[in-house]
């Protein structure tokens, strides 16, 4: 049953899907088979939602989104100390969520908020738990798990099949191989794997891509020798690295992300 049409802004809802009467529903949505969309969801312009995907809770979904067959957006966190709390799940722009993805809301002890941001690639069967915060551009690659209050910085990469506990940063432009298990935080700009993962160097093919200038990645790749390679203590490694805080902005950021680590970095 179509809603409010006008013309090209016209909002599409197949005649099987459920969609509370109470739900907002933006220009040129479109709804498709056997989908359930429940009472406080918000979705944005041009958004697409599959087949079968159920979004519920207080769950806002971005403009130009395409959610996949499947796909459970805005259920109750897996998390025994959750009491029944109002939570949310807020999720941006332009993302693609693939099949029989899975995200959660936020906790009271979390800050009560699942947050992704825009331009990401979810695929299938991923899973953001409660509380975790996901920046733009991130790639869950298939069956990534992503335990409560992960921080996920933006233009990550993160392989297939990989586990990240709980209370783990993954450091902005890391890529991080398929299977890996990563239990430490994985600092800004590094190539980690491993079970558990490590890192291995400075995530070259990311910087290119980023249009990072030669003498941020030369610096970088100076830092990480540091770090990685000296075996030096982290307070130590830290204190060298801040004498190269006036680099650039890389190496700001990387002194900023290790030294506030608090279950320390991937390292050998």
């Amino acid at each position: 049953m179509p809603t409010a049409a006008r013309g090209d802004d016209a909002v599409t809802v197949h005649p099987t899907a459920i969609v509370h009467a109470e739900a907002e529903l933006g220009p040129r949505v479109s709804v498709g088979p056997y989908a359930v969309i429940g009472k406080f969801v918000r979705i944005g312009a041009g958004t697409r939602v599959g087949a079968h995907c159920v979004v519920e809770g207080h769950t806002t979904i971005g403009r130009e989104c395409e959610l996949f067959t499947g796909a459970v957006i805005g259920s109750i966190p897996q998390d025994l100390k959750y009491k029944g709390e109002v939570s949310y799940v807020e999720i941006g722009d332009r993302n693609k969520i693939r099949e029989y993805v899975t995200v959660n809301s936020g906790t009271d002890a979390g800050g009560g908020r699942t947050v992704i941001g825009s331009d990401c690639l979810l695929m299938a069967y991923a899973h953001v738990a409660h509380d975790c915060q996901v920046g733009d551009h991130v790639v869950l690659a298939n069956s990534v798990a992503l335990a409560g209050h992960v921080s996920v910085e933006d233009r990550v990469v993160v392989g297939g099949l990989v586990g990240i506990h709980q209370f783990v940063r993954i450091g902005r432009l890391a890529i991080i191989g398929g299977c890996s298990r990563v239990i430490q935080d994985v600092p800004p700009y590094a190539t980690c794997v491993g079970y558990p993962a490590t890192v291995f160097g400075v995530n070259i093919e990311g910087l290119k891509r980023a249009g990072i200038s030669n003498e941020g990645k030369e610096q970088l790749h100076r830092a990480f020798r540091i770090l990685f390679k000296s075996k030096l203590s982290i307070p130590t490694a830290l204190k060298q690295l801040r004498a190269m805080a006036d680099s650039g902005p890389e190496i700001a950021h990387l002194i900023d992300f290790v030294g506030q680590s608090k279950r320390g970095i991937c390292r050998a």
